[in-house]
């Protein structure tokens, strides 16, 4: 598990929120702040259906710090692919910045979801949840020692969350089924060059986190920068465990603006 931070629990605020996410993106315009972003919202009325409290927590504390986050770069870039990629893209697109803003879904998709899908279980029960829970609480990765009553709920949210993302499908009384979660192309490139962007040197990009939120390890990763590097996107020279990139685009934005013409 990552040391990074503390787990909380903000996805109790709202777990993958994929469609109002894309209403708040749209309502959304550089260099909104979250707050601006709420009366907007409020005062137009695009999500109307949602009390202004409810509203409020789901602006503030989860588009705000998964998308609004490093001068709103996230919520910069995914506006101007929002009218161009599929819905599988955009998902798989909001999942990584979710979990990036959420350690706890993070980590949970990595130990659990990864571990029971290559091992071939065919659910993620209830009690696989609470047990991560409570591994992290003996690991002393929450601020406090959680009650009973909120280790179920978090391990509600984390198994939701991963149902809103693709990774789980409706409960049954066997559990959440897994689903098939592979990673699509032009997700693969927005990652790619995003971390690059973050300054994370090309060695160390193919072995990222991130990665293995979509379950690939570092050889997986070498040959999808391959097939970008195919695709004219960038240029590759590997040398053993030494790799190079030349990066063909200078930044997100233009990235962007490739990934929305292909």
């Amino acid at each position: 598990m990552s040391e990074k931070q503390k787990y909380d629990t903000n996805l109790a605020m709202g777990l993958g929120l994929i469609e109002e996410t894309k209403v708040l993106l749209k309502t959304w315009s550089y260099p909104m702040g979250a707050a601006d972003l709420y009366k907007e919202v409020l005062h137009s009325g695009v999500l109307s259906r949602i009390s202004a409290y409810r509203l409020r927590n789901i602006v503030i504390r989860c588009f705000g710090n998964r998308y609004l986050v490093n001068a709103g770069k996230p919520a910069r870039t995914l506006k101007k692919l929002l009218p161009s990629l599929t819905s599988p893209e955009l998902v798989q697109l909001f999942f990584i910045f979710t979990c990036r803003a959420n350690p706890i879904l993070a980590d949970f998709v990595r130990d659990v979801y990864w571990s029971s899908y290559e091992s071939a279980a065919r659910f993620i029960t209830k009690d696989m949840a609470e047990r991560f829970i409570r591994r992290a609480i003996d690991d002393n990765r929450t601020p406090s020692r959680w009650a009973d009553g909120q280790v179920e709920r978090v391990g509600r949210y984390l198994t939701g969350c991963c149902s809103d993302f693709g990774l789980l499908g409706r409960p049954t009384p066997a559990g959440r089924p897994l689903l098939p979660h592979r990673i699509e192309p032009k997700v693969i490139a927005y990652l790619a060059h995003d971390l690059h962007f973050m300054g994370v040197g090309d060695n160390a990009l193919l072995a990222h986190e991130d990665w293995f939120l979509f379950g690939l390890e570092r050889e997986d990763v070498l040959e999808e920068i391959k097939r970008l590097s195919l695709k004219g996107l960038l240029i590759i020279q590997a040398a053993g465990d030494v790799i190079r990139v030349s990066w063909k685009q200078q930044d997100m934005e233009t990235l962007c603006d490739v990934l929305t013409q292909s």
